[in-house]
Parts: C-alpha cells; structure tokens; sequence
C-alpha cells in the first residue's frame, strides 16, 4: 500500500525537467489551439477526431452542414524542440440554398492538407518553492515569472492536394506564433496568433486562446474562443469540452464549439482520440537529476518529464 501511495503522489507531482519529453501523451485535442511544446524526439502520435456540425438557421441565403474526420499526425527528431507534423481533413458538406426554391447538394474530399513544423525559441523555467520552509509567504506568493509565456513558432505548407470541390489556385504558406503561461500546476493558457494562406486573395489572420484546467490526474476541462479575420468577413467560435486520459499513451476527448456570428449560428460537436507510439528509450533510461515547473498539453504538466 505504502509503495501504491508513493507512485500516486509520483504521478500526480507538478515537476518538469528540460526536456519536453512528457511520461504520458501530450495532445492538443480537443482544442483548436496548438501549445509550443513538442511531443520529444523518437515520438510517433496521431490525433484524430469525428466531426459534426449543424446550421441553427434558415434566415441566410446559403446554409453549410459539415461533417468528416480530422488527422493530425506528429513526430519528433532531431531535437527535443523540434516537432513535425501534418494536418489532414476529409469534410463533407451538404449545402442548402434558400431563395425561391430551396436546393441543397453535398460536397466532399480532403478540404486540408498542410505540412508543417514548430521550434521552441523559449521555454520559461519556475522556482521549486516546495523546498521553502523558512517562509509560508515565499513558498506559496504567486510567481511572477507566470506572466511570461513559453514561445514556440510554427511554419507551414498549405498544399493543393485536394478534393476537386476544395481546389485552390496552388500551395499557400502557414505561419504562427505559440504561447503558453502556466499560471498554476493545473491552470494554463494557450495563445495561437495564425497568418494562413499568406499572400493569396484568401489570406485568414486568426487568434485562438485556450484555458485549459486539470481536474485530476485523468480529467481535464477547455474553454476557448477563436476569431478569423478575412477581407470578406469575419467570424468568432466558442468552444469548450473534457479529455480523459485512458492510459500513458491513449487519450479520449470530446468538444462543441458555436459559432458567434449573429446572422449564421452553427453547433459543431466533435469525439476524439489521441495514441502515440513512444520510441523514447534513450530519455526513459537516463535518471532525473534537476526539476522545473514547465507546461505541455492536458495532461502532461500532472506528470513528471525526463531529462535529456
């Protein structure tokens, strides 16, 4: 029972390391968001997901109902920093037109297919205060270091291997800034500044800020809000849902997000599943010597990271 006790308190311990390596998986599902943290080097992992999203009125002229699966695959090389990656969606619509006589038709095939790769530039580093015992206020006073987010960018190829219904002139470049301020062991925030589709008559600047709260060890919780920018018209999500972490390497998530625009409200609601194949054995052999405060994904920060 003692040494059952012992490896509890070992899982659920908020102490990072340098390395971004995490013990369990590190998803960006459910949320839209992307953190500037990598999955680790020698990491294969798949984030998948259904979606299903549904107008919630008639009053517009055109009337879009999406569906389909989303695939984002990730893997880590070369460098504990460095991430790549692709994103993939398969989407059907069925599209509704309202004037005289009310039509509708479906569209389907890839609508997304884009390559791309994150680098960490800075990853902020806290204070161990657990070993204050002087001081009650210095061990628990709120660290102002939190204020300042780890930054990672992103660059990537938006490719034209598409279904004929999403065909586009040709590849685009993609392009992001990623932030994350751990402002306690359980609470972070993700902030996503996107340019997409740079240089093109389509060109989308996005924002995406995500709060995310661990419950426990298994449950945690997302609330985020999303706002696209285009030079014909503009448009705000919200969105919130819970993932559950089955085992080190699976994760299950599910969301719904709305759209805020007045004239067209839509409810998108989405399940998921997240599983990597973890090839890091040079970092799980290697015994820690020094432990940081540092971010990841839902879970990670619940669970001690590796040094490299």
């Amino acid at each position: 029972m003692k040494k059952l006790c012992l490896l509890i308190i070992f899982l659920i311990s908020y102490h990072f390391v340098e390395a971004q390596y995490t013990e369990i998986i590190n998803s960006k599902r459910p949320g839209n968001s992307e953190s500037p943290y990598g999955v680790g080097t020698d990491v294969f992992q798949i984030e998948t997901g259904f979606f299903y999203g549904q107008s919630t009125s008639n009053a517009t002229f055109a009337r879009v109902d999406p569906m389909g699966v989303h695939l984002f695959l990730r893997y880590g090389k070369f460098s504990e920093k460095l991430e790549i990656n692709a994103n993939i969606t398969y989407q059907q619509n069925k599209q509704q037109f309202n004037n005289v006589f009310i039509s509708s038709y479906d569209i389907s095939g890839i609508s997304q297919l884009t390559i791309g790769a994150k680098y960490m530039i800075f990853q902020q580093e806290f204070d161990d205060k657990s070993k204050e015992i002087r001081s009650w206020k210095k061990r628990t006073e709120f660290d102002k270091k939190r204020w300042i987010p780890s930054v990672g960018i992103y660059l990537g190829l938006n490719t034209n291997f598409l279904g004929k219904d999403y065909k586009e002139s040709g590849i685009s470049p993609q392009a992001a800034i990623l932030l994350q301020n751990n402002f306690t062991s359980r609470l972070n925030l993700i902030t996503n500044l996107i340019a997409d589709k740079i240089a093109t008559d389509y060109s989308v600047y996005s924002y995406i800020v995500t709060m995310t709260y661990a419950m426990n060890s298994l449950w945690s919780i997302f609330v985020e809000n999303q706002g696209d920018f285009t030079t014909y018209r503009n448009e705000f999500q919200l969105g919130t849902g819970a993932a559950y972490l089955y085992s080190r390497n699976l994760q299950f998530d599910v969301s719904a997000r709305t759209n805020l625009n007045s004239n067209e409200p839509a409810l998108i609601a989405s399940i998921g599943v997240s599983w990597r194949l973890d090839r890091h054995l040079d970092e799980l052999l290697e015994t820690n010597r020094s432990t940081k405060n540092k971010g990841g994904g839902f879970f990670s920060r619940l669970f001690k990271k590796k040094n490299k």
